[in-house]
């Protein structure tokens, strides 16, 4: 089948539409970053960089670690943004911008977040680094894609049965990390759950002019456990990375440096050293 103009857009030179990449542009490991000023915050360690492309807030630097070649590409802040760069990146590697057809053979990127968070557990120790073993989405991103099979739905309704969410609410979706591409990170981390958030203010629990409907959510989601898992901090991206990534076939763990402890109300006092920590420990971890 071949994908339509309007569903699958190239800019004039051929590249996809936002991220303005074409495929030889891309290595097959990716990490993905926030903020655009942070993908030079990862390079500046790269042997080499041999690829530099940005529109927007899409900024992409391809080059190589310790012989490893490596791709950072900046998402922006939400799972909205990560709806665009993930399906771009799966496009990438997974159709002929030729032909504007599906490859028959399927290739897997090894996708890396880094990016910052906050805990809502007190043991949760501030400036520390957190591998998200499972993303829960409370934004309706995979509501939109048939996902049921990768879903972990007994804890999305025993979640919403202890939050007192109303159907209106919805219902969180729960989609765990890859396994294998997470075992590269173990020392020097802990392990949780995390929230993705649909905002920074109001859905983070965070009130300042604004009432907030639920003002007790963080501290309902604190005293959650499920299966001997509970939650452990907020973000804003880790879900809808872990939903698409499952469902394209891709690899994917989430990265946290914790700036933020909500239960104490404690801020990190140096929050750029900790995210530079958190990239050079995570760069040596993917070429060990």
């Amino acid at each position: 089948m071949t994908l339509k103009a309007s569903e699958f857009i190239q800019n004039p030179d051929g590249s996809v539409y936002h991220l303005n990449l074409l495929p030889h542009q891309l290595a097959n490991t990716v990490i993905t970053v926030g903020d655009p000023d942070r993908v030079a915050q990862v390079t500046k360690y790269f042997d080499e960089v041999e690829v530099k492309v940005h529109k927007r807030e899409f900024h992409t630097q391809t080059g190589y670690y310790k012989g490893k070649r490596i791709s950072v590409i900046s998402t922006g802040i939400g799972t909205d943004n990560i709806d665009i760069v993930f399906n771009e990146l799966d496009a990438l590697v997974n159709i002929d911008f030729e032909s504007r057809e599906i490859k028959k053979d399927l290739t897997s990127l090894d996708i890396i977040r880094i990016g910052t968070s906050g805990a809502i557990q007190k043991d949760v120790a501030l400036d520390s680094f957190l591998v998200s073993e499972m993303g829960v989405g409370f934004d309706s991103l995979l509501h939109f894609y048939k996902a049921d099979e990768i879903l972990d739905i007994d804890f999305a309704q025993a979640l919403k049965k202890q939050l007192q969410l109303k159907d209106t609410n919805g219902l969180p979706y729960v989609v765990a990390c890859n396994k294998d591409l997470a075992s590269k990170f173990s020392d020097g981390y802990s392990k949780g759950v995390t929230v993705t958030n649909c905002g920074f203010y109001g859905p983070q629990g965070r009130e300042l002019r604004l009432p907030l409907s639920m003002p007790d959510l963080n501290d309902l989601m604190a005293s959650f456990e499920f299966n001997g898992k509970r939650i452990t901090n907020l973000e804003m991206e880790t879900a809808g990375i872990y939903g698409l990534s499952k469902l394209l076939g891709h690899r994917a763990v989430s990265l946290n440096a914790i700036i933020a402890n909500r239960a104490t109300g404690a801020f990190s006092a140096d929050p750029g050293k900790l995210v530079d920590d958190l990239i050079k420990l995570s760069l040596e971890k993917l070429v060990s």
